[in-house]
């Protein structure tokens, strides 16, 4: 890999530590937001579906998507960290309730906008031997705001609410820093070379007709959203929800939670970074596949049968957090990008994200009903059984595509269509 397409694949990562960064920021400062604002129950679960972690970045990997394939990657990477920034300078500087939504949603719009173009682009600029390991990077980027974020939270505690203004106003230093680097990219090749060839055969894709119109596009579809969503279903409520789960159901301190959630993502940052990045392209990605989505499994049988003594705390931590590293999201960035063709490959990502999201908005409302009206065990069980759907459709459908490239890929599986 040369010099330029490294740092090119580390500033467009930095749009998933963004995404994954004010996830948690959000969510650890709720419930002195509550109490600013003296909010209900019903404004505080608005916040969460409307924020980065569901709806608010499912509208915006729509729009992004399907802009990033008719205007460009770069087109995305000049204007989407402005957004960003607005949204969180709106949070920073909140006075009311309607203020703090609107900049949690317009920080959601922003982050889904620029995560299918990122992935997308980081796919396309990569060599055939190393798009496991640019994706990896992305994954590794996307791990350490959780964690950097979990130990600015930890920090900035005694200063309460104004601790939770200044983590967002680091968010708008990063992106600030984001832009910069962002916009001096220069333009996919692989996009490039998609409009030369429309312009020379004079037609337009439609992208959502020449999608669906594919049966091999839809199949896919489907099949990464069996991978994706059921896993992110998980996934999305953890990252909400965990430190919520140790207080409640296993009586811990805050300090406590937020110190197993900053461990947990500290693994999977690790497993991202010397697992998936420096493997994904040298061993059978079925195998790969199966340990991390098995690993997975293993974690929440050990938190829901086992219970929360520190032991079984600290397997879980451990166990979840290195399987995630290596897990669905990881593989899905990566065949995201190597299943569908140039003209709506962003497009697609744009609307399989809107369905993760969308779903785990959704679940987001559902997962603490049950929690609360069921108890641990029956929640714990339902983690389980999405984790085991996501490791079957995975395992049984694993696409053959290591060491090729993307011209290969897409001429071996469309043929004629393309």
């Amino acid at each position: 890999m040369d010099q330029e397409s490294h740092a090119s694949t580390w500033a467009v990562s930095l749009t998933n530590f963004l995404d994954s960064g004010s996830i948690v920021a959000g969510a650890s400062g709720l419930t002195l937001w509550q109490r600013q604002f003296n909010l209900s129950s019903f404004q505080v679960g608005l916040l969460g579906a409307l924020s980065a972690n569901a709806f608010g970045s499912a509208i915006g990997a729509i729009f992004g998507g399907h802009l990033s394939d008719k205007y460009g990657r770069k087109m995305i990477y000049t204007y989407d960290m402005l957004l960003y920034m607005l949204g969180t300078i709106i949070v920073v500087f909140s006075v009311n309730f309607p203020m703090l939504l609107l900049g949690f949603l317009v920080t959601g719009m922003a982050v889904g906008a620029g995560v299918p173009a990122s992935w997308t682009y980081i796919g396309e600029t990569s060599g055939d031997e190393n798009r496991a390991h640019d994706i990896g990077i992305s994954q590794f980027s996307w791990s350490m705001g959780p964690v950097i974020i979990f130990v600015a939270g930890t920090l900035l505690a005694p200063m309460g609410l104004m601790g939770s203004r200044i983590l967002f106003a680091v968010l708008t230093v990063i992106a600030f820093i984001a832009w910069l680097l962002q916009r001096k990219l220069p333009e996919s090749q692989d996009w490039l070379d998609q409009k030369r060839r429309e312009k020379l055969t004079n037609t337009k894709p439609h992208p959502y007709r020449d999608l669906f119109s594919s049966k091999v596009s839809i199949w896919s579809l489907l099949f990464l959203c069996g991978v994706y969503v059921f896993w992110n279903l998980v996934a999305g409520a953890m990252g909400f929800f965990m430190p919520y789960v140790y207080q409640t159901v296993g009586g811990l301190s805050s300090l406590q939670a937020n110190m197993l959630q900053a461990v947990l993502w500290g693994c999977t940052a690790l497993s991202g970074y010397f697992g998936f990045a420096l493997f994904g392209d040298k061993i059978n990605q079925r195998f790969f596949f199966f340990l991390g989505a098995i690993m997975a499994v293993l974690a929440w049988i050990i938190l829901t049968y086992i219970g929360f003594g520190w032991v079984a705390l600290w397997s879980f931590v451990i166990i979840w957090g290195l399987s995630a590293g290596i897990g669905a999201q990881a593989w899905y960035a990566l065949w995201a990008v190597e299943l569908f063709p140039t003209k709506y490959r962003a497009g697609t990502q744009g609307i399989m994200f809107f369905i993760v999201r969308g779903t785990a908005g959704v679940w987001s409302i559902i997962f603490p009903m049950i929690l609360s009206s069921l108890g641990f065990k029956v929640a714990g069980t339902v983690m389980i059984v999405l984790l085991l759907i996501s490791l079957l459709i995975g395992v049984i459908w694993t696409p053959q595509t290591r060491g090729k490239s993307l011209k290969q890929i897409i001429s071996e599986r469309y043929g004629s269509e393309q």
